[in-house]
């Protein structure tokens, strides 16, 4: 906590700011036990963490996640190889989709763009855009009934492009999503601690199916299933090593695999065919796949296995 004071009356407690913007974490102790409390502490109108002019306000249905560094990576027992060296990572601030993007969202896409509609895209095995499994519980352009609100799923990497494309908006580096799932928090395995249960995430069939976005706690930036429910796409080439292209005793800026600039991925990706990165877990897969700094890849016009979903980013200064 950065700024703030703290007073106490009795049994009550007052804590006043201002405080930093950003994640804020609080640890109230008692005689027998503590509580954990995480918020999202929004800059002042004029000023960000740094004290500069804060960007304009968020796009609807998106957050602000600000500029900042993180360890990005891990070194638990659940690590994998991929996910090693931890290396230090810089990311500029940007706007991030508050959930998962929802059928109703995806259908509103496929109306006004009929060239990513199901029977255009008729995905098969071997199909460059979407195989055989693209929206495979759509009926035409219908999404399931009762399912709107719940993310769009079996979409392919080239799919969750287009449709970033028409919404202003692009998939996510691998780095600004890890440092979005981890809400602010340091060195944790979750985007809200430690451990993974039934109350915070749909991981492990604890739900029984895919759920409505928004149904578990958001994170400290205010995001909603960044551990569970779908995999989601992101920008970047998955290279098993990239973590060892960062600087060792410096910071690594904007990462993204596969390219010079995300410009030039976002210029090129029709013609793009190497594995693409996935990054959070799903709602059958057990916790230790949903930790924020796990990573899986698959190739991008794969929608079978793990049925992807996403959600799309803005940069701020867009």
């Amino acid at each position: 906590m950065t700024g703030g004071k703290f007073s106490v009356s009795g049994a009550n407690v007052t804590i006043t700011g201002p405080f930093t913007a950003g994640a804020l974490n609080l640890t109230l102790t008692w005689s027998d036990g503590a509580e954990a409390l995480v918020y999202n502490v929004k800059a002042a109108a004029g000023e960000t963490a740094e004290g500069r002019d804060t960007p304009a306000p968020p796009p609807d249905g998106m957050v602000l996640i600000p500029a900042g560094e993180f360890d990005m990576g891990s070194n638990d027992a659940e690590a994998r190889n991929d996910e090693q060296p931890v290396r230090r990572v810089y990311v500029d601030a940007f706007y991030m989709d508050e959930t998962e993007v929802t059928n109703l969202q995806f259908k509103e896409f496929l109306l006004e763009n009929p060239r990513w509609q199901k029977d255009r895209v008729n995905g098969g095995r071997g199909n460059p855009i979407a195989d055989e499994w693209y929206l495979s519980k759509w009926k035409g352009n219908n999404y399931p009934n009762g399912k709107a609100n719940h993310p769009v799923r079996n979409v392919s990497w080239y799919v969750a492009m287009a449709y970033a494309e028409w919404a202003g908006k692009r998939l996510p580096t691998e780095a600004e999503w890890e440092y979005a799932a981890r809400g602010g928090l340091k060195g944790k395995k979750y985007p809200n601690g430690n451990t993974l249960t039934a109350r915070d995430a749909n991981f492990d069939n604890n739900a029984g199916g895919i759920t409505r976005v928004g149904r578990y706690p958001a994170n400290g930036y205010g995001l909603y299933d960044m551990a569970g429910n779908v995999q989601e796409w992101c920008l970047d080439e998955y290279d098993a090593e990239f973590y060892f292209t960062f600087p060792k005793n410096g910071v690594a800026r904007n990462p993204v695999s596969g390219a010079n600039s995300i410009q030039w991925i976002l210029d090129n990706y029709i013609r793009l065919n190497s594995h693409r990165v996935r990054r959070d877990g799903d709602h059958h897969l057990l916790a230790k796949f949903a930790r924020v700094s796990a990573r899986r890849s698959h190739w991008p016009n794969g929608t079978g296995t793990g049925a992807p979903g996403f959600r799309c980013v803005k940069d701020v200064t867009d």
